[in-house]
């Protein structure tokens, strides 16, 4: 075994990887782009080395820069991942050379399995089932359609060196084929520098259906059994699981000896997985399947394979590439139970998908849930940026039977709490939890029928802004106790933000942007909390405190319920059964901005009772210092100065009712 790893990957995947060989005994080395300088998986390893700018193409995608890596550090082996390098026959070739070990197949295995038509050639020699299509060179628009016809629509269009599902047009009527074939070959193009596509006849209800192999390059190879992969949206995968739904055991072993002899028609070793389309319309059976391609290289979703049979997959894979035999036979492999995946991506459900960025301010996981395995690439705190695949981490739950597993996995992702990006948390949430799902009635079109269902309308529930203006109106407590202590006398009475004095409560109107959404509530003092207007038909009793972890803990009309809340400029995001929903509000009560400077004046931000008067005619007074403590909506706000200036004028006094905008401190210019 050797003795140092390299990981030539970032993010969650090389953290998962350095665990393993760290409790293996390994010096683990990381690599990292500046973009990646302060992320998790450099913190995790031994060692890490930069090796370029913040775009892949520069860094992650440079062969020549790990290599150097590898040479500064002492590496005796290399990890890919997966993604970049992994499946890059030249990649492997030249770790060979430098006289490292890759952690994967040879050179010639992913060579083989590297372009779509070679590689279904391939496979109807060894005996695989393929789905009936067109593989062949001809490039033909005229000949193309004429295979398409023999083939009978509907067809899909394939490119030859494609994926995720770039260069793919699905066609239904000849008289689109032309058009279709066109469009396919110029993304196809342009994405992999290669316009030559396959045609397949396309299945009407389509389940993506993965086996697991592993190969020692000694002759042996194994099945670790199936992964159903059919939650996709644009061909991208998005929930995996093990067992599929539904399979029955003569189909699970017809599909085990097929990806078995695929790996050995191309002399396999290591991990790999093969990829099977299967067709649902009548329930799955052993005739129904069809070879569509090889990954030579560990998946996102092995994590599933590992909750049902026990297995350190990635252990394996080091085994194995230090010439180890495989460690188990085809009958010693276990499988127990039923494990779910979900992946946790940046992204916006409601606009399409569409990836976000930004900094993580909130990424909290319940911890006492157990048979739950998260595979995290970031910490709270850390940059989602924009030169990488926007994928936050994975969510493992594993139970006895399916419905355990699924009811573990909601539970966890109702609880998890994730702000500052948008993310598809509730979108994930909302699938594991369809009834449709539930009952394993899945196939690739699942996320497009069921899309109203899974990305919940714009609409917010009078709840949630219920809970969102509590959580604004304590935020601004809290700001105003922080100003006060940092401006009054420790000891005096206008220190207290406890909203003593005369006159009654005085309603107010806060106006948000929620999820696109311009919401107004009225709200007014009532008792220890407030009474809030405009949410639904009907008033809503609300009274909540916020603690110093940022969970906003309420009763809503007699219900008990609780929110994490996350302060963002001038609003805050509050996240609520998973849900974060951002409050975006400019707040006429902000502490650091109450002065009207260009205009020469303080102003009252809203109506309210002047409590305290701390600014004098004729007094020079620097920015942020106090000036006016008022009353509004059962708190103290400390007005301050804008900028540094004379006060010309005070036009106030203790007890005065003001209204908003009234002028309360009138000022000159400061001179040196």
């Amino acid at each position: 075994m050797f003795k140092s790893l390299l990981i030539a990957n970032r993010g969650e995947i090389a953290v998962r990887i350095i665990r393993t060989a760290r409790r293996m005994g390994l010096r683990t080395i990381a690599v990292y782009s500046d973009a990646d300088a302060n992320a998790l998986h450099v913190a995790e390893a031994d060692e890490a080395y930069r090796i370029g700018p913040e775009p892949a193409a520069e860094s992650y995608l440079r062969a020549d820069a790990i290599l150097d890596a590898c040479a500064r550090s002492g590496a005796e082996a290399v990890h890919p991942g997966y993604g970049f390098l992994s499946e890059n026959a030249g990649f492997a070739e030249a770790c060979e050379k430098a006289g490292l070990t890759f952690v994967g197949p040879t050179p010639d295995a992913i060579r083989a399995m590297g372009l779509k038509d070679a590689a279904k050639a391939l496979m109807e020699k060894a005996g695989v089932p393929v789905v009936p299509g067109y593989h062949g060179d001809s490039q033909e628009a005229d000949f193309l359609a004429g295979q398409a016809e023999a083939i009978g629509y509907p067809v899909l269009i394939k490119a030859v060196a494609g994926g995720g599902g770039k260069g793919m047009r699905r066609v239904d009527d000849p008289a689109d084929f032309a058009k279709a074939l066109a469009s396919a070959q110029r993304e196809a193009g342009a994405a992999f520098g290669d316009e030559r596509v396959l045609i397949e006849k396309y299945v009407a209800r389509p389940r993506h259906i993965e086996i697991q192999v592993f190969a020692d390059g000694k002759g042996q190879a194994v099945s670790l059994y199936e992964r159903d992969c059919s939650l996709q949206r644009r061909h991208q995968k998005v929930i995996e699981e093990a067992p599929a739904p539904g399979m029955p055991p003569d189909m699970r072993k017809a599909m085990g000896e097929a990806a078995v002899a695929a790996a050995k028609a191309i002399g396999y070793r290591g991990a790999g997985t093969v990829e099977f389309i299967a067709d649902a319309s009548d329930g799955l059976r052993p005739d129904g399947f069809w070879f569509m391609e090889m990954n030579t290289r560990l998946q996102v979703e092995h994590p599933v394979t590992e909750a049902i049979t026990g297995l350190d997959l990635v252990e394996w894979q080091l085994r194995v590439a230090a010439g180890e035999a495989l460690p188990l036979t085809q009958d010693e492999i276990p499988l127990k139970g039923h494990a779910v995946e979900v992946r946790l991506y940046a992204e916006d459900p409601a606009k399409s998908f569409f990836p976000s960025t930004g900094k993580l301010l909130r990424l909290r996981m319940p911890g006492d849930m157990a048979h739950i395995r998260t595979d995290m690439g970031v910490r709270e705190g850390d940059e989602v940026t924009m030169f990488y695949d926007p994928m936050i981490g994975k969510i493992i739950a594993h139970g006895e039977t399916r419905d355990a597993a699924l009811r573990r996995l909601k539970g966890f992702l109702t609880r998890m709490e994730v702000a500052g990006p948008k993310t598809n948390l509730g979108f994930l949430a909302a699938t594991v939890g369809h009834d449709a799902f539930l009952k394993g009635d899945i196939d690739t079109g699942f996320i497009d029928r069921h899309i109203a269902d899974l990305v919940p309308a714009s609409d917010l529930s009078a709840r949630v802004l219920a809970l969102g203006a509590a959580a604004h109106l304590l935020l601004r407590e809290a700001a105003i106790r922080r100003a006060q202590s940092e401006t009054a006398e420790p000891h005096s009475p206008w220190a207290a933000a406890d909203a003593w004095g005369l006159g009654g409560p005085r309603s107010e109107t806060l106006k948000f942007n929620a999820r696109g959404e311009a919401v107004a509530l009225t709200v007014t003092p009532q008792g220890e909390g407030w009474r809030i207007s405009g949410a639904s038909e009907n008033d809503i009793l609300v009274s909540a405190t916020l603690g110093d972890d940022g969970f906003l803990r309420a009763t809503v009309d007699g219900v008990r319920i609780s929110a994490a809340c996350v302060a963002r400029g001038k609003g805050h995001i509050l996240i609520h059964e998973g849900i974060a929903t951002e409050f975006e509000v400019a707040d006429p009560l902000d502490v650091d901005v109450v002065s009207d400077g260009e205009a020469g004046a303080l102003k009252a931000p809203m109506p309210g009772k002047i409590v305290q008067v701390l600014a004098e005619a004729g007094a020079r007074v620097r920015r942020g210092a106090a000036l006016i403590v008022m009353e509004a909506m059962k708190m103290e706000q400390t007005l301050v100065a804008g900028a540094d200036s004379i006060v010309a004028a005070v036009h106030a006094a203790p007890g005065d009712q003001v209204e908003a905008g009234a002028v309360l401190v009138s000022f000159d210019e400061a001179s040196d």
